[in-house]
């Protein structure tokens, strides 16, 4: 097959993905009895139609954004990591435990940084776990993080029910953070402002997540650490040959990868709960698995793609709540097409796509 243009590939081929999963999704509305256009009109009006719409659109995305950059880092280094539920819980445990810490002792403005440091912390060093295992121990770390995902969640509910968990409280939840430990809030600071804003779950975490794109893709394209890492995931016997040792780079891969899902915790945590809870991340680890494939492994891709899935999580709800007999399994149905032709099939229409750009080369 002729290698396709890269505006191709990542520009109109995904784009014609979507499309079929969209074309596939309402072809099901259609066979359950609803209209496809109508459902898609309530899903986009309830997602992007109002302010708190778009806040909550914004907020699922953030998530989205982390987890992503974590798998598209590794995946540059050769590594399928799918654990970022685990490596994010631990992010939210180091959230939790550094504010009931220090939340009554220190002020927002030192506080704050040293949540993004013990989030990222902690989820790095659950992610290096697997990564050691797999570059000296030889266990694959599809496995290991799959493991390690039960553990996160079994150590996240023995702390709250045992060492977190306030005497009279019989909620499985940590007790309420300091002001000074809370990410603030895009409506708290809109009315600072005087702005009018609605009240969302969106918060300053959102800068955060754009700023790990910008450092993400500084790292993997524009530093010697990042060439090194990207070596390895292309030939590690031929990076090993150039003097780059694959076992530290997979180390490497794994740390930063899991420090970056671990920032999930900043935005759950101290932006959004305000305490640790049991299913804070509710899935994200995995949705920045299909953000990840559907944007390519690249930072601009894998934004656009959380922004999709963040307005088909917002919109689905409120699809789920406007028609009769719509339920919130549909809304998931027609997530898993989009997984499935951006992510599993996103090269089976690129054949179609070499001949006509080959036949438009040939009479162009």
């Amino acid at each position: 097959m002729t290698p396709l243009p890269r505006w191709v590939e990542l520009g109109v081929l995904p784009l014609w993905n979507l499309l079929l999963a969209l074309l596939v999704a309402g072809l099901v509305v259609k066979v359950i009895g609803h209209s496809p256009m109508q459902a898609l009109s309530v899903l986009l009006d309830g997602a992007l139609g109002s302010a708190r719409g778009l806040g909550y659109s914004l907020y699922y995305a953030t998530s989205f954004i982390f987890t992503g950059l974590a798998v598209a880092v590794a995946i540059h280094a050769g590594l399928f990591n799918i654990g970022g539920e685990g490596q994010a819980t631990l992010g939210g445990v180091g959230v939790a435990l550094l504010a009931l810490w220090l939340g009554a002792k220190l002020p927002a403005v030192v506080l704050l940084p040293l949540l993004v440091l013990a989030a990222a912390g902690f989820g790095m060093a659950w992610a290096a776990l697997p990564g050691y295992l797999q570059a000296w121990r030889g266990s694959h770390v599809v496995i290991t993080t799959i493991m390690f995902n039960f553990l996160a969640a079994g150590l996240n509910g023995y702390l709250l029910v045992n060492w977190l968990r306030p005497a009279d409280s019989m909620a499985v939840e940590s007790a309420e953070f300091a002001p000074s430990a809370r990410m603030p809030a895009v409506h708290e600071l809109m009315a600072s402002l005087g702005v009018e804003w609605p009240s969302s779950p969106l918060n300053l975490s959102l800068l955060l997540a754009l700023a790990a794109c910008v450092f993400v893709w500084w790292f993997l394209w524009m530093s010697a650490a990042g060439y090194a890492l990207r070596a390895v995931g292309s030939s590690p016997r031929a990076a090993h040959y150039a003097g780059i040792a694959p076992r530290r780079q997979i180390l490497a891969a794994m740390a930063v990868s899991g420090a970056l899902a671990g920032l999930v915790g900043i935005n759950e945590i101290s932006g959004v709960q305000g305490k640790l809870t049991l299913d804070f991340v509710a899935g994200a680890g995995f949705t920045g698995i299909a953000c990840s494939l559907m944007g390519r492994n690249h930072p601009v891709g894998i934004v656009l793609a959380a922004l999709l899935f963040g307005v088909l999580y917002q919109g689905g709800v409120e699809v789920s709540f406007e028609l009769q007999g719509f339920s919130r399994e549909m809304v998931v149905t027609a997530q898993g097409l989009i997984v499935l032709f951006s992510g599993a099939l996103a090269m089976v229409s690129a054949p179609l796509f070499a001949w006509l750009h080959a036949k438009v080369a040939r009479h162009g």
